[in-house]
């Protein structure tokens, strides 16, 4: 591999989608950028099969490496991956995503203007009829209208589409590997970014597809793990800014189950707006149960240490 004057490190996650990788990896060969100035990083987060031979395809089109590490969530697999990559700015997809052909052109033209800036691109759901996967494309996008009204000084970007420099990813921290499942890390990532006063520009015509299948019990556990995952945030952003725990006002969820009937949506709008409902009760289920096991936690924590003492 040639390891000079490489622009980009493109890291990917991937456990146990060999198929998804394999998509994933042939939208990259399409890209409108030179293949002498990026590379293609694989974590392979402890999958049952090998994925050498899907890997081996790509070694004459792309620059692309596969480093393995044992079962230890996302967020690990990306650090990972970072500290393995050669260029000087890091972008970051997952394994069910495809690359429009001017991602990467569209990324440079970012750090063109400002190095320092957390780059985030937009997502569109691949899986148009899913009405789950849909529903949680509408999710996100509510919540980029919501947290990026400009888009000069965005606050939250999801961590499969989003770019910065390898150096500052560094001096940050990287991702926060207490989340082991794809939920809240990148969250927590963006805010610890802004709290160190770093810019984040939303640049929409950086274009993911997303193809991630829901059914309904998927689309569930998905938003449940997001409670699990937002529990761990907020108890990390208020020791970090010394403050209370701050939830959304009223008018956040008031304004998430109207958005539908605001926006064009290809599927109904009465079944995706409950589903945006079904999403939040979830999501507060995951909360509070993390927060009993938290508090449990705790508690045996402490009777162990009178025990001993």
């Amino acid at each position: 591999m040639n390891e000079k004057n490489l622009l980009f490190s493109i890291i990917i996650p991937t456990y146990n989608r060999p198929e998804r990788l394999k998509t994933c990896l042939e939208s990259l060969t399409f890209l409108d950028f030179s293949y002498k100035q990026f590379e293609v990083i694989i974590v392979d987060d402890g999958s049952v099969e090998p994925l050498d031979p899907i890997v081996n395809n790509f070694k004459e089109k792309l620059q692309i490496k596969l480093i393995r590490q044992n079962n230890a969530g996302p967020a690990s697999a990306r650090n990972k991956g970072a500290s393995q990559a050669q260029g000087e700015f890091l972008v970051f997809t997952d394994d069910d995503c495809q690359v429009d052909s001017n991602w990467l052109k569209i990324f440079s033209q970012g750090f063109e203007k400002n190095s320092t800036a957390l780059l985030g691109g937009h997502t569109i759901n691949y899986l148009s009829k899913n009405l789950y996967s849909e529903a949680s494309q509408l999710l996100v996008d509510y919540l980029y209208d919501y947290y990026n009204t400009d888009s000069q000084q965005a606050c939250f970007f999801t961590s499969n589409n989003f770019a910065l420099s390898k150096e500052l990813f560094q001096t940050v921290g990287g991702f926060d590997t207490n989340f082991p499942l794809a939920a809240g890390e990148d969250r927590e990532f963006c805010d610890r970014w802004l709290f160190h006063n770093y810019p984040m520009q939303y640049l929409p015509k950086a274009i993911i597809n997303h193809s991630h299948h829901l059914t309904l019990s998927k689309f569930w556990r998905q938003h449940f793990n997001y409670g699990c995952g937002a529990f761990y945030f907020h108890q990390v952003r208020s020791q970090r800014n010394q403050q209370k725990v701050k939830v959304e006002p009223f008018s956040f969820y008031l304004d998430l189950l109207l958005y539908p009937f605001k926006i064009s949506a290809p599927l109904p709008k009465i079944p995706l707006a409950f589903l945006l409902f079904l999403s939040q009760v979830a999501n507060i289920s995951g909360f509070f149960w993390t927060n009993f096991q938290h508090k449990k936690k705790s508690q045996i924590i402490s009777r162990n240490w009178l025990t001993k003492s």
